[in-house]
């Protein structure tokens, strides 16, 4: 199966290992991901402070490229996944938005395309079977709490989500490559997000709380899937040194894809013990 893919901003700086491991997962399970050309930033969570319609602009236009392509598109970013929904949604509901976008963009939505996040697509049917299958070193021992953050799940009209209060669907990939998924009553929090810019106080506290809350929960790490939340929560925990893990690399290390050890040189926090 083929998909089309907007790898976002931070997979060439930050979240560099978030891209690297998801590529190889797909790869190890004979998925493909086209990178749509072209592409633009979405515009994180400051065009749209600066003006309504380049916030619903840059995404659109990523949208409309990704329509020409004819494959659902995955986005592993979770702002950029929650940003191009948003264009998406506009897009669907018509109105005066929708409208301008057409006719500046020049795009015609068709509705014959889906954006995923990879918690829409570990929940597609057969895919959490896929992974079991592919397990080459099973993660027994390892317990994890799974943190989606807000806007994976948030706003439902946009997500599309039934169950924004309490995904599972981490904790079942988790538990496919033979980790212990624990349960806990922090999954949906924020963790500030780009906040992170100009109050990285705040988003300290908020960050050092969510660890914290994992440690009590006897969590060894935190499973993410944005690579904003994993370097916040890595960045930002006051000094608690607990490691913070991509869905995609706890995937990648059951399956021992090649280079792993290449991801973990871009933690704060190494979590490379975890594996031994």
């Amino acid at each position: 199966m083929e998909f089309s893919y907007y790898p976002g901003c931070t997979a060439h700086s930050t979240g560099w290992e978030f891209n690297e491991s998801t590529v190889g997962v797909f790869q190890a399970l004979g998925y493909g991901l086209d990178e749509i050309q072209d592409w633009n930033c979405c515009g994180g969570a400051s065009a749209h402070n600066l003006d309504h319609f380049v916030g619903l602009g840059l995404p659109a236009r990523n949208l409309s490229i990704a329509q020409d392509a004819g494959k659902d598109l995955i986005i592993p970013c979770a702002g950029c996944y929650n940003n191009v929904k948003k264009a998406q949604t506009t897009m669907q509901d018509g109105g005066a938005d929708a409208e301008t976008l057409s006719r500046v963009l020049e795009f015609d939505w068709k509705g014959e395309m889906d954006v995923l996040s990879l918690v829409d697509w570990l929940e597609r049917p057969g895919v959490i079977d896929a992974i079991k299958a592919k397990v080459v070193k099973p993660l027994e021992g390892l317990k994890v709490v799974a943190y989606y953050g807000c806007q994976l799940v948030r706003p439902q009209r946009v997500t599309g989500r039934s169950s924004w209060e309490n995904p599972t669907v981490m904790e079942r990939a988790c538990e496919a490559v033979g980790a212990t998924a624990l349960d806990w009553s922090f999954k949906v929090d924020c963790c500030g997000a780009d906040l992170a810019f100009g109050h990285g106080d705040r988003a300290e506290t908020l960050c050092s709380k969510l660890v914290g809350k994992a440690k009590e929960a006897r969590a060894h790490a935190i499973v993410v899937s944005c690579g904003l939340c994993q370097i916040n929560l890595d960045m930002r925990q006051g000094g608690q040194d607990f490691p913070i893990l991509s869905i995609t690399e706890v995937l990648g290390e059951a399956m021992q894809l090649d280079g792993r050890d290449k991801w973990w040189k871009k933690h704060i926090t190494d979590p490379s013990g975890l594996f031994r």
